[in-house]
């Protein structure tokens, strides 16, 4: 994913690069409180358009091949919400994770694209681990980064002010050799 064009494709669904032209699917995404509960709450237009700018399109020139990408339903076209593959705010870690639109859960979305993001991790990007983090209480996020292959790990304090409403989340990690080889084993 380190061209514009460049995009991941599942049985059912896509990811691409973010435009500038996705501000009012983020604003969407970013204004409902259910789908935010876990991310941070409610971001208002300025904070989507923001977000947009710094952390999803600099990010690209910035770490060629990482990023936050616009995850699209493929008989449908319609936009799902988004999966990403980047750093932890204020780490080195880097991390997986994503956000869908409420009318997209429950459809074993996220497991499948993450299941894809993991693979391009390893396989394209060379890295030798991915994590992910979620809010204590969200379980449901939990049980999409088990299926998806990563393991618990604990729980972690994060330092950076993204981060500071947060006691702690629930650390996900998975290196490299032990995700290609449950895959090679069916898993």
């Amino acid at each position: 994913m380190k061209g514009p064009s460049d995009s991941l494709t599942t049985e059912r669904l896509t990811v691409r690069r973010f435009t500038l032209d996705d501000l009012e699917m983020l604003v969407d995404l970013n204004s409902d409180p259910e789908v935010t509960r876990y991310t941070g709450g409610v971001k208002d237009r300025a904070a989507s358009e923001k977000m947009l700018r710094e952390r999803i399109l600099d990010y690209y020139d910035k770490y060629p091949g990482l990023g936050c990408w616009v995850t699209i339903e493929r008989a449908t076209g319609e936009t799902v919400g988004m999966h990403l593959l980047n750093h932890i705010h204020g780490e080195p870690d880097i991390q997986t994770g994503y956000i869908l639109f409420k009318r997209f859960w429950g459809r074993g979305y996220a497991t499948e694209m993450c299941v894809e993001v993991l693979r391009y991790g390893f396989v394209t990007l060379g890295l030798p681990q991915i994590v992910a983090i979620t809010d204590l209480p969200n379980t449901p996020s939990q049980h999409v980064l088990l299926k998806s292959g990563l393991r618990r790990k604990g729980e972690r304090k994060l330092a950076h002010p993204h981060y500071a409403a947060s006691e702690a989340f629930a650390w996900f990690e998975v290196d490299a050799a032990d995700w290609l080889a449950e895959r090679a084993r069916g898993a």
